[in-house]
């Protein structure tokens, strides 16, 4: 990739967000970073991880809200911006029962905000976080981008699969070329703390009962944010191509006629709740206090990323393994917190 492109990131003081703008620093790309830091979790976690990177000479940080048009038309008006990775959303399955309005906000009127920025200054590229929630009601494993999604089963999966269809009328109308990318349960150091890893390891130290939804009886693609990051960074220069063989009589999901394609980005390989929670357990040198309940509403029970659209476009193969990659987040919460295995 060319250093001499200026690159938006959205959420860039959430999880993958940091993690991306600390890739393209270290390839001396110049980098905006955007981020409302809204509490939907720690703000202090989001302003620890914006300080590993906020010093750079390349990169450059606006505390701005996608929803606020304005503000966000400021950014794109003071600085050239060849390409956008929209990684800014409001997460979580389970919260999107609870206040379904901060994913409209954030999820839609943002999204659309941040596509006429982007349209009407002609960016080379638009990547956007779509999520392995738009599989819903799918059952047919692994899940394809071939295979039709129109069955969510959470308002969050609904917004993220609105914005794949909202960036497709985009390119077809001003032939913006957009990629989506559904990531795959993402973990690692300085992860989400509404997450299953997270929420685990503070419990299992803290000798609380850890909640195992659906009995344990749940399978999850768990990817580690490195992997994660390689296949962000390899995509943001792997403009999409028309699909020149698609067709309306039999129209394919994950490609299209236009400058638009949706990539599967995960592990490959799903695991059993119960054996994430021995690792975890092993890592830790603990055993957690399990209490078993029914499955929550809006989730389901196993995710499997085929990813064999992203390998054939930018080699995309995951390489860390969850006990490896367990380890690296027991280290790194271990040293954030100043906590040992006895808590």
């Amino acid at each position: 990739m060319t250093s001499n492109i200026n690159v938006l990131v959205t959420g860039a003081a959430g999880f993958i967000g940091f993690h991306l703008c600390k890739r393209l620093i270290a390839e001396n790309i110049s980098v905006i970073g955007i981020d409302n830091f809204n509490d939907y979790y720690d703000v202090r976690l989001k302003k620890d991880r914006l300080a590993q990177v906020a010093d750079a000479s390349n990169f450059t940080f606006y505390t701005t809200d996608l929803a606020d048009s304005p503000a966000l038309a400021n950014v794109f008006e003071k600085h050239s911006i060849q390409v956008v990775v929209n990684l800014a959303a409001q997460a979580g399955v389970r919260y999107s029962l609870i206040n379904p309005n901060a994913y409209v906000q954030s999820n839609l009127t943002g999204f659309v905000n941040l596509l006429e920025c982007s349209r009407k200054s002609k960016i080379d590229h638009f990547v956007f976080a779509s999520s392995s929630s738009v599989y819903g009601a799918n059952t047919r494993m692994p899940f394809s981008v071939h295979h039709n999604v129109d069955h969510p089963v959470s308002l969050y999966a609904a917004t993220k699969k609105s914005n794949e269809l909202i960036a497709h009328s985009y390119s077809h109308i001003y032939k913006l070329p957009c990629t989506g990318l559904r990531f795959f349960t993402v973990y690692g150091p300085w992860g989400r703390p509404d997450m299953a890893l997270y929420l685990f390891t503070r419990a299992i130290y803290d000798g609380k009962p850890i909640n195992v939804f659906n009995h344990g009886k749940m399978k999850r693609d768990f990817t580690y944010i490195d992997d994660i990051i390689e296949g962000v960074f390899s995509i943001i220069d792997k403009q999409p191509e028309p699909n020149e063989s698609w067709s309306g009589d039999s129209p394919d999901p994950g490609s299209s006629y236009l400058p638009y394609r949706i990539y599967n980005i995960g592990n490959n390989k799903p695991v059993e709740l119960m054996h994430f929670i021995e690792v975890l357990e092993k890592c830790i040198g603990k055993k957690a206090i399990k209490n078993y309940m029914d499955m929550q509403a809006g989730d389901v029970v196993a995710t499997y990323a085929n990813i064999d659209d992203l390998n054939q476009a930018v080699g995309f193969q995951p390489k860390t393994g969850i006990e490896e990659g367990i380890q690296k987040f027991i280290e790194w919460y271990q040293d954030y917190y100043g906590v040992n295995a006895s808590g």
